[in-house]
């Protein structure tokens, strides 16, 4: 029969014991081993098994931890949480691992919140899940001789990225298996809403992990063969090409009465040495927008698009400013919600594209509330985004950044997917794999946050189904470039 052994965090004695007590009435338990970084504890639990680790999500401990492994199968709990684990999960673990001749599984679990459980499903991992903060609960369940060979592959020693890269090296041989069943029932780590969370990897606090996260992410690049070296093709702008105008500012909008008109005079309050003008695609408002939008019809600057389509998101609004006959050769992202934090942005982002020869420019963004006060974290430059690695970096990083810019020619070529998320960060994936994304690190843009932003506090499935998403497009992406170096030798 097969053996499971345990690894689970020291919480504290009395529920250690408890764990220790359920878990030796199975059959299938073979050693339980708590995990540590107090050395107290050690001496103080005699009667357990205490591993001492030096830091929990170091190379090192994984390497510890592996190395005590001794059963045919591993079940680790590195959280200080309240688990209720009973042995018909156990079983069914097995017995999925066993059947697909998993690495790794991981199932869907249950929060207990007060006196009633709430339900936190998962997604299926996929080749494109390079995310580090993709979610497979707490509970992870390995095949002990993939969690072996996957040890011997770890080169390089990490502080913080030990288990990120351990599970990418497992990836690389092994199934990674998610079971959508509820197996367990946990406590919840982080009760921020989504709108909060999604800007962690960004945070300066941050920067020595994401570092870390960043080189794991590239040397497996580099073992699966998607890796791209700094070579990008150049662009040219050339004068035969004519255009209506240099640049166009694109506002799709859908029922956004109580901003779209400060989104509109930030366009107009911008200062060029070349002719602009803004097309705002209005996706069938019903709510005033419509009206708003209609008062600025005196400039005849504004190009107010009401598309035939009833089905589009907000990428296929963008192709309908692309594909519209008084679009410029630049087209320039501006969010219904948003403003511009400068007078000279348009003319910063234009300059960039003929210093830089890029088919793409990003720039930097002040988060601030309603009323232009700045909240936390600041200013969101995407300094991970380098000249030398970004094009790799950006398949594990959930977005590129802000405002987005683009040559009107390679969009109306390549065009937006139809979605109302992720339709930006495909179209920067599939620009960089060819060709050179410019930056501005200096704010030129105003990212609002307020109640009925459409990220602003979204439910476990919507948080979901954006993520398994935006998994797909990374999956693509890195097929793409597989191919790619595959044809190019």
């Amino acid at each position: 029969m097969s053996k499971i052994d345990y690894f689970f965090l020291f919480a504290n004695r009395k529920s250690a014991f408890a764990l220790k007590e359920q878990l030796e009435k199975y059959s299938l338990s073979g050693n339980i081993t708590f995990v540590t970084d107090r050395e107290e504890v050690k001496s103080g639990c005699p009667e357990l098994d205490i591993l001492l680790l030096p830091g929990l999500g170091s190379s090192e401990s994984v390497r510890k931890i592996v190395c005590s492994a001794r059963s045919s199968y591993t079940l680790l709990y590195i959280y200080d949480g309240k688990l209720s684990l009973d042995g018909n999960s156990l079983e069914r673990m097995l017995s999925v691992a066993k059947a697909t001749g998993a690495g790794m599984v991981y199932a869907d679990y249950y929060i207990k919140k007060e006196n009633s459980l709430e339900e936190h499903p998962l997604i299926d991992y996929q080749q494109g899940s390079l995310r580090d903060d993709f979610d497979f609960g707490h509970l992870l369940f390995f095949q002990t001789e993939a969690l072996k060979e996957a040890v011997k592959e770890m080169t390089e020693s990490y502080s913080f990225g030990g288990m990120y890269d351990l599970r990418l090296a497992i990836s690389r041989k092994y199934p990674v298996v998610h079971i959508n069943e509820y197996l367990y029932v946990d406590a919840e780590d982080d009760a921020r809403p989504s709108g909060e969370k999604m800007f962690d990897y960004v945070n300066p606090r941050n920067k020595e992990v994401q570092l870390e996260m960043e080189q794991i992410c590239t040397s497996h690049l580099k073992a699966v063969g998607g890796y791209l070296t700094p070579d990008v093709k150049e662009m040219n702008f050339p004068d035969s090409l004519s255009f209506p105008v240099e640049a166009t500012v694109v506002i799709p909008v859908k029922n956004r009465v109580k901003t779209i008109a400060d989104a509109i005079i930030s366009v107009f309050r911008q200062k060029t040495n070349f002719p602009f003008n803004l097309i705002v695609v209005d996706n069938h408002s019903t709510d005033g927008t419509t009206e708003k939008i209609q008062d600025f019809a005196v400039d005849k600057r504004l190009v107010h698009l009401i598309p035939e389509r009833y089905d589009l998101g907000i990428g296929g609004c963008w192709n309908s400013a692309a594909d519209d006959s008084r679009c410029g050769r630049f087209i320039i992202q501006l969010d219904s919600d948003d403003l511009y934090s400068r007078e000279d942005s348009l003319q910063m982002i234009v300059e960039t594209f003929y210093k830089e020869r890029c088919a793409m420019v990003v720039g930097t963004y002040r988060m601030t509330n309603f009323q232009l006060e700045t909240i936390p974290p600041g200013i969101i430059d995407h300094r991970e985004w380098t000249e030398k690695n970004g094009r790799n970096n950006a398949l594990r990083v959930n977005g590129l950044g802000a405002p987005r810019a683009f040559y009107m020619p390679l969009i109306r070529k390549l065009h937006f997917p139809n979605t109302s998320y992720g339709e930006d960060y495909a179209v920067g994936l599939r620009i960089c794999r060819e060709y050179r994304i410019g930056r501005i690190y200096e704010p030129v843009y105003l990212c609002r946050r307020w109640e009925e932003n459409s990220d602003a506090a979204l439910d476990i499935v919507q948080i979901n189904r954006n993520n398994l998403y935006k998994d797909r497009i990374r999956t693509w992406e890195l097929q793409a470039r597989i191919k790619m170096n595959e044809n190019h030798g």
